[in-house]
């Protein structure tokens, strides 16, 4: 019996393997034991760094992630905070503005006043009247299915910019006598020389008479308004008063706030040059050539002492250009120099007047003319 057929034996393995000699191994497939194979290992290579330098860049790191949170922060605040659109106004006083009403923007709450430019002039207050310019702006709700952005829609209304700009004056108003509410309201407070905003919701506008303008009943309106003058109710000269002795020209008599002067006409004959007198001497800006002026004035002929104009009688302050020739030259050259408060006497000859055409019905080619003139103001450019 063979020693493999014995019982409890174990077979013999013969071994037919060689095992090759470390001499015949190329180098890649020789790794000797914790050390790295080179690039692409996942074993770690001792560092470069110094340990003051490994720790600069950690800390630059860590800084660099606390400056980036602080950022991602910040515009996240801004953004949750970020300021509603508002309405956007450019332009030099007293010409035509620029107005960019947002369409983001929609018209709520109450009115809302805003001083865009502060003028350094009179303070306005109810009774008073205003020599303005301005603009005013439908502003409606509106609300765009597709864009949900889109929240009120505007459109200009009208503009006394152009209206100027086409030879129409434009008309003086009075503080509380406007017709709108938010208008005579809002303007109280403000002063010459100032730019204005107002938002005047449905209930503080024009009302009724909003439909011929083609405002709906919801619409609010946007008034840009460029204040050049103010003329305080039943104001007067402001200055010094200066004593006239001459006989031979008309005595002046203030009768008080808000009245006429009582003109008195000496019994002679009317001086043949321009007279020109400074009763009041104001102490405002002078006017000059080109300027505006605010002024209160009742007109009288010499011969029959006949009042002919007034604007005391009018109601409503006058306003004329100086020294442009649109007035009878007497007032160009009575008025160019005297200084805004004063009341000033002038007499005109029929030539520094209307000539000798004079103006039918009242006034004759050979007429001389007595004016008394208060400066109030003069319009801000």
């Amino acid at each position: 019996m063979s020693e493999d057929d014995k019982p409890g034996g174990k077979p013999t393995i013969k071994a037919k393997a060689k095992i090759p000699n470390a001499q015949n191994i190329r180098s890649p497939e020789f790794k000797p034991h914790g050390i790295s194979a080179g690039r692409g290992s996942g074993l770690n290579r001792p560092s470069a760094l110094t340990a003051k330098q490994a720790r600069k860049r950690r800390i630059m790191v860590i800084v660099g992630l606390v400056v980036a949170a602080a950022l991602i922060a910040g515009f996240v605040f801004w953004w949750i905070n970020r300021p509603p659109p508002e309405i956007e106004v450019s332009g030099r006083f007293a010409t035509k503005p620029t107005v960019e009403i947002p369409t983001k923007l929609a018209p709520e709450g109450k009115r809302k006043v805003t001083t865009l430019i502060k003028g350094d002039g009179p303070e306005i207050k109810n009774g008073d009247t205003l020599y303005a310019q301005y603009a005013f702006y439908q502003w409606a709700k509106d609300s765009d299915d597709e864009d949900g952005s889109v929240k009120s829609k505007n459109k200009e209304l009208a503009s006394s910019y152009e209206r100027e700009a086409q030879g129409q004056p434009t008309q003086p108003l009075v503080v509380g006598e406007s017709g709108i509410k938010g208008f005579d309201q809002g303007m109280v407070g403000q002063t010459a020389g100032s730019r204005v905003m107002l938002q005047i919701p449905p209930s503080e506008g024009f009302g009724e008479q909003g439909s011929q303008l083609g405002l709906e009943k919801s619409d609010w309106v946007v008034f840009i308004v460029d204040v050049q003058a103010v003329v305080h109710k039943g104001q007067g000269p402001q200055g010094a008063a200066k004593e006239l002795n001459d006989k031979k020209l008309p005595q002046v008599a203030d009768k008080g706030e808000g009245k006429a002067p009582e003109v008195k006409i000496p019994d002679r004959d009317a001086p043949a040059a321009l007279q020109v007198k400074t009763l009041v001497e104001g102490t405002g800006p002078a006017l000059e050539k080109g300027d505006d002026a605010v002024v209160n004035y009742q007109g009288t002929l010499w011969d029959s002492g006949k009042e002919f104009d007034s604007s005391w009688k009018s109601g409503s302050p006058a306003k004329f250009p100086i020294g442009t020739g649109k007035t009878v030259p007497g007032f160009d050259k009575g008025l160019t120099g005297a200084k805004v408060g004063s009341r000033v006497l002038l007499v005109l000859p029929p030539k520094e007047g209307y000539g000798k055409d004079g103006m039918p019905p009242d006034i004759k080619g050979d007429d001389t003319l007595v004016f008394v003139v208060d400066i109030l103001a003069k319009l801000k450019k």
